[in-house]
């Protein structure tokens, strides 16, 4: 077929036209599939900046934003919209090439003049306030893509929401470009990254990329365009992407994502990091597919896998989204990674046995603490015994004596590490007799048995929220695939961390060093609702799971929205009644009930908040229902992680829930564990506020969380 480029804008238009609208664009789209050839009724704009720049006649209403750079090389759909709009929209814009990418730009100079026009006459010209770029000579700026257009207009930008208001009329690689920089991000770190994803024509690193130079059609530059033009291929392509038209992840991903997911092999393991919303889990699903094309894959060669049951069933419905190829499609098995390790530990224990639980250890914890007059908490004799001695596969109290207790706070003397140890010894000899086992120890089994078998059951592992996982899970996904290219693909987020699971990669073999990478765009979470969670996290010290420290320089939203919403109130129905009447009031201004999310820290406030829903007509689902199913969703937190939604209640944030006094260690007893708690509920916390696009609703009864204190106390205090 003709090619056919689709500008990332185009679907969503698409996608809110009547259906009838639809099918008359579905009928006109199919000509292009005719001999590779199209009659297209193209209509020339008067006035237009660009001769280029076309109108496509959908039906006397409607028409397509076109360009037609000639039948031979290719044609772009920009835009649909009613026709005089469209005629209108026409004549503004301009289609260039940037001049380090070589991939098109869609600009509206009359805009980006205009816009900073307005600007300036908010700053007069003698004002001494510094500019926001003065530290970065024009040179620079030059060498990092900015051209002459929009380097005059950047130069007078003051502030970060300034340029955010030129965002809608910059070229989108421009706009990146800046908003790192205007995030703190060197301008050497942005160089670096755009010599990796708009590498040299000749694969020179000592200079621009000078992709520039390539000579090329209309068709090579629109697939230059990565993160914002597709071009497709085919009919079938082509109606697959029109089938999902809001799946814009499916289709369109960043230069930095993209480069990532479709690298050439990797010669060990790889890890990608970046906060809540930065599509870790988009690229971890593109590179599943990427690998999976390989024709030489037989089926289930690949694990995608995650800590919880909920996510991976997450992960199981997106890869069938983003994967129509059935051969292709399994090749990918999608488990949570208790699942993998109960499989091969049967090998080993294949008659019927119990997992223990948190609640049952805890009872035995007390009872042992009291027998052997130990002086410790439960919940200190419980985290000693996952993240030590199940953490360091510890089997005599000799090798106890010796470990390394580094991050579980006060030292031990030998002699209290040898009381500790008959408790140890006697905890798993009492399950060992009943037949249970804890989720680490049928991990470490399942480690085993594969270390020992000769064959391996996969040739590629992806990772899901590694942050979350036990020592013993990745000794596990260690031993699941031979130590080669490929191997391991992992991605996390330690700001994250909603489990007390802390680990090295490094002392466990898993080498990343000069195979990580960060992602610092936000796409889910508007900026305003972004700045607002991460003010939560403010001062707290967070490893990245290699031992080195993680951080959120440069972490930004790719959008404006509207203020998050705290609001504080004397008791519980009072709190309730008010997150009733704020659904109440997303349901009349037309928001899918399926696109509102309300969780809490527990689930007794939420089951209290489903019968007030219920109450008041509105229908109630749990989180993680099928999107068939009908209901504003409700849940717990944790139940929060790996979903989002347009309108996100966060209720009972309240000094008595959060952090919840049940899940904190005795301060005294245990300072460091007692840390490491308090900052998986706040983190908890974050992950709750970050799932949310357009709108967060911040509720509490009685005093405030004293987690809340970083965003109230800088004046958004709600009632």
């Amino acid at each position: 077929m003709t090619a056919l480029g689709l500008h990332r804008d185009f679907l969503p238009q698409y996608a809110q036209l009547d259906e009838p609208v639809r099918r008359d664009v579905d009928e006109v789209l199919a000509e292009f599939g005719a001999n590779g050839r199209t009659n297209l009724r193209l209509e020339d704009v008067a006035g237009a900046k660009d001769p280029r720049i076309r109108l496509l006649r959908i039906d006397d209403a409607w028409s397509s934003v076109v360009v037609a750079h000639g039948e031979s090389d290719g044609y772009l759909l920009l835009s649909v919209r009613r026709h005089g709009e469209a005629l209108e929209w026409a004549r503004k814009q301009r289609i260039t090439e940037n001049n380090l990418s070589g991939g098109i730009e869609l600009r509206d100079d009359l805009a980006i003049s205009t816009a900073v026009r307005d600007l300036g006459a908010h700053h007069p010209a003698e004002s001494p306030d510094a500019r926001l770029f003065d530290r970065i000579p024009d040179e620079e700026l030059v060498r990092l893509g900015i051209d002459e257009g929009v380097l005059a207009a950047c130069r007078n930008l003051r502030t970060v929401d300034e340029l955010d208001i030129l965002r809608p009329v910059l070229p989108e690689l421009q706009y990146d470009v800046l908003a790192d920089l205007a995030a703190g991000v060197s301008s050497e770190t942005v160089w670096q990254e755009l010599l990796q994803n708009f590498p040299r024509a000749d694969g020179g690193q000592d200079s621009r990329p000078a992709v520039q130079e390539r000579p090329g059609t209309f068709t090579e530059a629109m697939k230059r365009s990565h993160g914002h033009i597709v071009v497709v291929n085919d009919s079938e392509e082509l109606a697959d992407i029109l089938r999902q038209p809001f799946d814009l992840w499916r289709v369109f991903l960043h230069p930095t994502q993209r480069r990532i997911a479709e690298h050439p092999p990797y010669n060990g393991p790889m890890r990608i990091t970046g906060g809540a919303g930065t599509g870790k889990t988009v690229v971890a699903l593109h590179r599943a597919h990427h690998l999976a094309r390989n024709a030489q894959l037989v089926r289930k060669s690949i694990l995608l896998t995650t800590y919880t049951k909920n996510l991976a069933e997450e992960l199981a419905r997106n890869l069938d989204l983003l994967i129509t190829d059935r051969v292709v499609r399994g090749r990918i098995e999608v488990a949570n990674v208790d699942v993998i390790a109960l499989r091969h530990f049967r090998q080993r224990h294949p008659n019927s046995f119990d997992r223990v639980p948190e609640k049952d250890r805890r009872t035995r914890w007390q009872q042992l603490a009291l027998r052997h007059h130990l002086g410790f908490t439960a919940a200190f004799l419980d985290q000693e015994w996952r993240q030590v001695v199940l953490g360091q596969q510890i089997t005599t109290a000799e090798q106890y004596r010796e470990a390394d207790r580094r991050g579980r706070g006060n030292r031990l003397a030998p002699a209290v590490r040898d009381k500790l140890w008959s408790a140890f010894e006697e905890f798993t000899a009492q399950l060992r007799e009943e037949n249970k086992w804890a989720f680490e120890e049928i991990a470490d089994e399942a480690a085993r048995v594969l270390c020992e078998d000769d064959a391996k059951p996969y040739r590629h592992v992806i990772v899901d929220e590694a942050q979350d996982l036990h020592p013993a899970h990745w000794r596990m996904l260690r031993a699941l695939v031979w130590e080669d290219d490929d191997d391991l693909f992992i991605t996390g987020d330690t700001h994250q961390r909603i489990y007390d699971n802390k680990v090295s990669l490094r002392s466990l073999g898993i080498r990343v060093t000069g195979r990580s990478t960060k992602l610092r765009i936000n796409y889910r979470t508007s900026r305003e609702i972004l700045l607002w969670s991460t003010a939560l996290l403010l001062g707290e010290r967070v490893d990245d799971m290699d031992e080195g420290e993680e951080n959120l320089v440069g972490y930004r939203s790719s959008f404006r929205g509207r203020e998050p919403e705290p609001a504080g109130f004397a008791d519980e129905s009072a709190e309730i009644a008010a997150v009733v009447q704020r659904v109440q009031r997303w349901l009349c201004n037309g928001i899918p009930p399926e696109t509102i999310g309300i969780v809490s820290r527990t689930g007794q406030f939420g089951d209290g908040l489903t019968r007030a829903l219920k109450a008041a007509g509105i229908r109630a689902a749990p989180l993680g229902s099928s999107a068939k199913t009908r209901g504003v969703r409700i849940g717990t937190m944790h139940k929060m992680k790996g979903l989002e939604f347009r309108c996100v209640v966060v209720a009972a944030v309240s000094a008595s829930m959060i952090p919840l006094e049940a899940a904190i260690a005795n301060a005294d007893d245990d300072p460091q564990q007692h840390q490491q708690v308090l900052q998986a509920e706040r983190n908890l916390l974050f992950v709750a506020c970050t799932r949310a696009r357009d709108a967060l609703f911040v509720s509490w009864h009685g005093e405030p969380s004293r987690f809340l204190a970083p965003v109230l106390s800088a004046g958004r205090t709600g009632r």
